[in-house]
């Protein structure tokens, strides 16, 4: 059975920097393409930031330089290195295994002003 465990959120105020892992068990990072995502207070969830199985990395405009997504297959686990918080990166992260139903439970990330 595949399982997505995130963790790694927490409240922090803008300018501040979260690691947040997403480990996985049942599956193994370096074959899939992984996902994060987010989901804001009344807003759709929207893709962060993407790894394929073969390293290459994609990012939304409204993270990119900020953030970075990377795997440690040692550890079967995803990351996502998040500097230079904004308050409009407050929200629910969720990894993924793309394409696939495989998620995470969600972590919270709040960003003070």
């Amino acid at each position: 059975q595949v399982r997505l465990v995130e963790s790694g959120g927490g409240l922090v105020q803008a300018g501040g920097s979260l690691r947040l892992s997403c480990a996985v068990f049942g599956s193994f990072v370096r074959d899939n393409d992984m996902a994060w995502y987010r989901q804001a207070p009344g807003k759709q969830l929207e893709l962060v930031a993407s790894i394929a199985s073969g390293g290459n990395t994609t990012y939304a405009s409204s993270v990119e330089g900020r953030f970075t997504i990377s795997r440690d297959d040692a550890k079967n686990t995803v990351y996502l290195q998040m500097s230079a918080l904004k308050p409009g990166d407050t929200g629910v992260y969720y990894c993924r295994i793309v394409p696939s139903d495989y998620w995470g439970q969600g972590t919270q990330v709040t960003v003070s002003s």
